[in-house]
């Protein structure tokens, strides 16, 4: 039944033509979102490294990563930026709240008007927008992280306890801590790029994720047949561009190299790395020194069935990793098990055997189908200042090299070591152990040209070191050793105003009114290493090319022109075990090359 109120009401709304129109003038700008509205994607493309989070974590795939006019690959930078698709984003922002460097943010603009549903897809930050530079919307909020930015702490000895013994100081991740850190990878893969061994890095931690170690160790076996050294003492240059670096604690990458290392015994190693070899033994090589980079070599030649040997002069395999890193640092069991693996594919090693001496390079050539050296930088570099002649004065690559044979070495009450790399730290942590073994007490100075922020060697060296009692005296340089009644008193030193000049040339600088006397009784010198091509015959280096700072010019593959004989290693690009593996593993594929016909000296590399 219809009521009276029904037919009326209707013509209730004429009673609003007598009143006054209300009128938005501008709706788009009268009615902007919240100050955190999730609007639409803003990126500073200066602060973008291209990492791919943000893609990874899309669920509507909304975000591909893209390469940019103007923006070039580079460590740390994949030069890719993302682009975004509104025909299929949801605006849930876990794109920004993942971002590792914070590029990454979204305006409170919300409202786009386009004829042409191609023009939604765009790349903020480079296809410029008018909201490019609101500053409200939606940021990842302050102390909100979906990444942890803290790593694992490594477990490792107390000073007090590790300065008085060469016991490993670092203990290694457990289970535990080694998922841990697995689950902080976002698996951007920048690391991959500046590894000089190009390893699989996320491929083998999300073996360590997934709790599948031996899959993690075939992987490193790929690209590094030295896992449990670089486990150890690798430069890990890799966390230097690691993208959960930019706004906490890079991925602790070597650690978890060790801890896959470490995990698979040396009695499962053939297990767990089935050989498949072709038949190539109809060819030799020959190996001089069993370094990184000859064993690198010697590993992969062996897996592509060639008959590999090696000639060393030193009693045992190992090189530098041997004879010039300590073994608080590199335990000999764990760099015996990275060599045994190799000899237990055949590669040969005669010991005690210097080539050029016992055997010379002309007959090696006889011998074998091609020759590949690797020997490395042994010997030390001096100041040549006034009293470097001293008889109390001392290499550290010739000290270290004598503690590990098991020789005992000169041990003062009051030692200054100059040097700031790696190998100064080493010598200066190998004394200290000796000066409390013989003495009860450390009296150690290391002092350096570079002041601490520029000094070569790692920073957790330099922490230990300070850790472990010693005096550093960094930005000094050295001028004269006081001597007095055949005795070293000292050291004079003056401020080092700068190390290099405009060019980055090593050319450092002095304030000759700021100086100071460093007392002691012995110095031991570690300002560099030193090649010796003494083993090569006039003959042979007559047909090389050489650079003008004296080193030996090779091509890609590390084929001199000599082509029968290659070079790589410390002697070519160093000093780096990462980077003499690198080299060995393509040389190792430059002299299959080589054998195929496929390679000749036709490019040179050097400096």
């Amino acid at each position: 039944m219809t009521k009276l109120n029904d037919i009326l009401k209707p013509f209730t709304a004429w009673s609003n033509a007598v009143r006054d129109p209300v009128t938005v003038k501008d709706p788009i700008n009268d009615r902007p979102g919240a100050s955190r509205y999730r609007g639409f994607h803003q990126n500073d493309i200066e602060k973008c490294i291209g990492c791919g989070a943000c893609e990874s974590i899309c669920e509507t795939g909304a975000i591909k990563m893209v390469p940019v006019e103007g923006i070039e690959t580079q460590p740390g930078d994949s030069g890719l930026r993302p682009e975004v698709d509104y025909g299929r984003c949801c605006w849930c922002a876990l794109c920004v709240d993942i971002c590792s460097t914070g590029s990454l943010t979204m305006s409170n603009e919300y409202i786009w008007i386009e004829e042409d549903p191609e023009a939604f897809t765009y790349v903020p930050g480079v296809d410029k927008k008018p909201w490019d530079n609101d500053e409200h919307g939606w940021q990842r909020p302050e102390n909100y992280e979906l990444n942890i930015k803290e790593r694992e702490e490594m477990p490792q000895l107390e000073a007090e306890e590790r300065k008085s013994s060469f016991v490993e100081i670092v203990k290694g991740y457990s289970h535990d801590q080694a998922i841990a850190e697995a689950d902080r990878c976002i698996s951007c893969g920048l690391c991959v790029a500046n590894c000089p061994a190009h390893m699989d890095i996320p491929d083998y931690i999300q073996a360590v994720r997934q709790q599948n170690l031996e899959e993690g160790f075939r992987i490193m076996y790929k690209t590094n047949p030295l896992p449990e050294v670089c486990g150890r003492i690798c430069t890990h240059k890799c966390e230097d561009i690691c993208a959960m670096g930019h706004r906490g604690d890079p991925i602790a990458i070597r650690w978890l190299k060790r801890y896959i290392a470490d995990s698979v015994n040396e009695q499962d190693y053939k297990r767990v790395m089935p050989e498949e070899k072709p038949e190539n033994a109809n060819k030799s090589v020959a190996i001089v020194g069993a370094g990184p980079t000859g064993l690198s070599a010697a590993y992969y030649l062996s897996l592509m069935g060639y008959s590999v040997k090696i000639f060393e002069a030193q009693p045992q395999a190992g090189g530098m990793m041997r004879y010039g890193i300590p073994s608080y640092r590199l335990p000999y069991d764990a760099l015996d098990a990275d060599i045994n693996y190799v000899l237990s594919l055949g590669v040969q090693i005669q010991y005690n055997t210097r080539v050029g001496k016992d055997v010379t390079l002309e007959r090696l050539q006889e011998d074998f189908d091609t020759v590949l050296v690797g020997t490395g930088l042994h010997t030390g570099k001096s100041s040549k200042i006034p009293g470097t002649d001293h008889k109390d004065v001392h290499q550290a690559i010739k000290l270290l090299r004598e503690v590990s044979k098991g020789n005992d070495i000169p041990v003062a009450k009051r030692i200054i070591v100059i040097g700031g790399g790696n190998v100064a730290m080493d010598i200066t942590r190998t004394l200290v152990r000796l000066q409390l073994q013989k003495y009860g007490e450390v009296n150690i100075i290391t002092t350096s040209l570079e002041t601490e922020d520029i000094m070569p060697a790692d920073q957790e060296e330099i922490d230990e070191a300070r850790e472990e009692n010693v005096t550093l005296k960094p930005g000094w340089g050295p001028q004269k050793i006081e001597i007095e009644n055949d005795t070293i008193k000292g050291l004079h030193v003056q401020r080092c105003t700068s190390v290099f000049d405009e060019q980055g040339r090593f050319n450092p600088k002095f304030d000759e009114d700021d100086t100071d006397f460093f007392e002691g009784d012995m110095v031991v010198e570690a300002i560099g290493q030193g090649m010796d091509l003494s083993f090569v015959s006039k003959k042979i280096r007559d047909g090389l090319e050489f650079s003008k700072r004296g080193r030996i010019m090779v091509n890609e593959y590390f084929q001199s022109k000599q082509e029968w004989l290659f070079f790589g290693g410390d002697i070519i690009q160093g000093p780096d075990v990462i980077h003499g593996i690198a080299n060995g593993h393509k040389a190792a594929r430059g002299i299959d090359k080589y054998f195929n016909g496929e390679l000749k000296y036709e490019g040179k590399q050097g400096d």
